[in-house]
Parts: structure tokens; C-alpha cells; sequence
């Protein structure tokens, strides 16, 4: 796509479809809430970009107080910081030399940080931070319950921090402790009993980091679903949250203290599509399908739509059902759907359609799309 789908100025009902919509009052809400947050509780705050994958909310986010952002792939890494983001910690294990060469490289003009569970990668992340003469800070990721990435807690990740430590070309500065699983966990017990375990197997490596010498200045980790259980922790130092500034279907079915519907947050990201065909006696179908909208968290949900759900998805079709009694759409009217996880749903577009009131005032770019290596 050449051009954005839509003018500033233009009223909703203009904007071509399918796509991503940003309700620009109820995002400027969830950052102010986070940042204000944070602030009252001292621990610092570094969005993760995974989710938007755009340096114009990046800048947004560090103009509210977060201190930097957090990547998962070095091109994710490159259009930040080419697009003035100075302060960019990749919270994942970088394997490849032509890799390591480009993040080492943007070491010059940004602060980088990088993770490590294996001494092979403090070997070669140092060989190229070396070669490129700049300093890259390193982090031990810890397997907190995940069972994904990251070395066992305690003397093991401390035997690793001192290798990065050792290493020319990397200064050691922390533990990467990110507790994905418990993010979605459906009551509130469940992520806090799971974060629990991880503060204590953070606590483990703390120990074991004084008994050899060593000392964490950062502890980082969080997400939008457990990020209060961090920060009153008194151990995290650092809230990776992102899905926070837009949410989707996935936090909308976890719960609160109270087994009430998780409210934390508002929903500012939409897929706006169009009603394409109305041929179908109890169905409509709408033009926004797994092109527009990731499918593997379960399909997207009509927003303010009573009586509305996509039933069905396919490349370019959402059908959504009309029950008995809802209002049925009408050929060509707009609809407004909540994507079921908002992470590989904004992959999928060029901009955010920024909204305000009805009417578009911004438009951004998603200048790290498709940036999977």
C-alpha cells in the first residue's frame, strides 16, 4: 500500500478499510495511567515495542516517563533507534554474526542492551562489540516458570553473569526476569501465585550474584497483566509492559481481585471494516479477515456491536452472526472490531488512524513491520 488508508481530518466513516484504528482519547488515557503509575511507585517503566512496532508511540511513551523500550529483533531495534529512540534493550538471545554486527553497530549512537542464557553468545556478542569498539550492556535472562529462554535461577545464572562481566566489550547490568505465561493466567490468584515463584527465583539469583561479588542494577520483566505484582514487589527495578496502551480480546477475558472482567485498561486499537456483503439470512460479512487481524488468540469482537460476533475467518472475510433481535448491519456501514491479540495484528498494517471524536488528527507509522530478524 502506497498511501495511508486516510486524511487528517477525515470523519470515520471515510477512512478505507480494513484499518487499525487508534482511539486517540482512550490511548492517551492508558499511557497517562501507566506513567503515573510508575511514578508513584519508583520502579521505571520500558514499554515494549513487540507490541506496537512503531517509533512514533515509542516517543509518545518516553515523552509520558518510560525510560526507554524494549525489542525482540534487531530490525525491531534498527527503526528505533535510526528514528532518534536512544535507549533500547532487546529482551531476547541474538544468534548469528551478521546479527550480532548490526546491533553492535547501533551501540554507537544508542544505549543497547541484549539478553544471554548460554556463554557461546557472551563469546560472540563481545567478539562484535569488540570489532565494532562500543559497549553493550548485558542481561542474564532467568527461566522465571516459562520454560522458553532463559538458564535456571541462582548459581548457574550468577556463573553467567560473571562471564558477561569478564567479557570485553559488555558490561554486566541485570536480570532479565519476564514472566510471559502469567500474563493471560484467568484469575487473579493464578498470576500471583505464578509471579510469586518468579520474585523468589529472582531473589535466588540476587544471592547468588552477592556471593560471587556481583550486583543487578536493573531487574526487569512485567507485563500489562501482572505489572502491578512487579513493581510493589521491592525487587523489580523495570515494567515491560506494551499490550497496556491498546489491549485486546486475550486481557479482556482475565479477571480482577474481585472475579470481575480485567479494567485496567481501555481498549484504544480497533480494526475498522467494512459490511461487504448482507446476502446471508442470520449473517453479514465484513472486509477485514486473518489479513487484517491476528486469528490464533480467537476471533476479533465487535465493539459496541449487542447481538454481533465474528463466528468465522478467512483471508479477506470476517462473517459475523446477527442474533434474533440485534440490529442488523447494513451494506456498506462501519464496524469497529477488537482484535483478539493486538501484538501480530498491528504486524499486519503500514499505520495507526489515529481518532479523535470521530474525526482523524494523526496518522503513524509502523516503521518496524515485519521486522523478524
Amino acid at each position: 500500500m502506497i498511501n495511508p488508508p486516510a486524511q487528517i481530518g477525515a470523519s470515520l466513516a471515510e477512512i478505507d478499510t480494513p484499518a487499525l484504528i487508534v482511539d486517540l482519547n482512550a490511548f492517551e488515557r492508558n499511557i497517562s495511567k501507566m506513567a503515573q503509575y510508575v511514578a508513584s511507585t519508583g520502579v521505571q517503566l520500558r514499554a515494549h515495542a513487540k507490541t506496537h512496532k512503531s517509533s512514533d508511540v515509542a516517543k509518545k511513551q518516553m515523552a509520558a516517563g518510560a525510560v526507554g523500550q524494549c525489542v525482540q529483533k534487531v530490525g525491531e531495534a534498527e527503526a528505533l533507534v535510526n528514528a532518534g529512540v536512544l535507549d533500547v534493550l532487546v529482551t531476547n538471545q541474538i544468534v548469528g554474526t551478521d546479527k550480532l554486527r548490526r546491533l553492535a553497530t547501533l551501540a554507537h549512537k544508542a544505549k543497547i542492551g541484549l539478553c544471554f542464557d548460554d556463554p557461546a553468545q557472551v563469546h560472540a556478542a563481545s567478539d562484535a562489540a569488540v570489532r565494532e569498539g562500543v559497549n553493550i550492556e548485558g542481561y542474564v535472562e532467568i527461566d522465571t516458570g516459562m520454560l522458553r529462554c532463559g538458564v535456571k535461577p541462582g548459581a548457574m545464572a550468577a556463573d553467567l553473569a560473571r562471564q558477561i562481566a569478564a567479557a570485553d566489550g559488555l558490561t554486566f547490568k541485570g536480570i532479565q526476569a519476564y514472566h510471559g505465561s502469567a500474563q493471560h493466567l484467568p484469575t487473579a490468584f493464578e498470576r500471583q501465585t505464578e509471579i510469586a515463584r518468579a520474585i523468589g527465583f529472582v531473589k535466588d539469583t540476587l544471592g547468588a550474584l552477592r556471593r560471587i561479588g556481583l550486583e543487578a542494577q536493573a531487574i526487569t520483566g512485567a507485563g500489562t497483566g501482572t505489572f502491578r505484582l512487579e513493581a510493589e514487589s521491592g525487587v523489580y527495578t523495570e515494567l515491560q509492559a506494551g499490550s497496556y496502551a491498546f489491549m485486546d480480546v486475550d486481557y479482556a477475558m482475565i479477571q480482577d481481585e474481585n472475579g470481575r472482567d480485567y479494567s485496567e485498561f481501555e481498549h484504544s486499537l480497533f480494526i475498522l471494516s467494512t459490511i461487504m456483503s448482507v446476502a446471508g439470512e442470520n449473517w453479514v460479512v465484513a472486509d477485514a479477515g486473518l489479513k487484517s487481524y491476528s486469528g490464533e488468540k480467537g476471533p476479533p469482537r465487535v465493539y459496541n456491536g449487542p447481538g454481533l460476533s465474528v463466528v468465522s475467518m478467512s483471508d479477506e472475510h470476517g462473517k459475523i452472526a446477527v442474533s434474533h433481535g440485534a440490529k442488523r448491519p447494513k451494506l456498506g456501514e462501519k464496524v469497529l472490531l477488537i482484535p483478539g491479540h493486538c501484538d501480530p495484528t498491528i504486524n499486519l498494517h503500514n499505520w495507526y488512524v489515529g481518532v479523535r471524536n470521530g474525526r482523524v488528527e494523526e496518522i503513524w507509522d509502523i516503521d518496524a513491520r515485519g521486522a523478524s530478524r
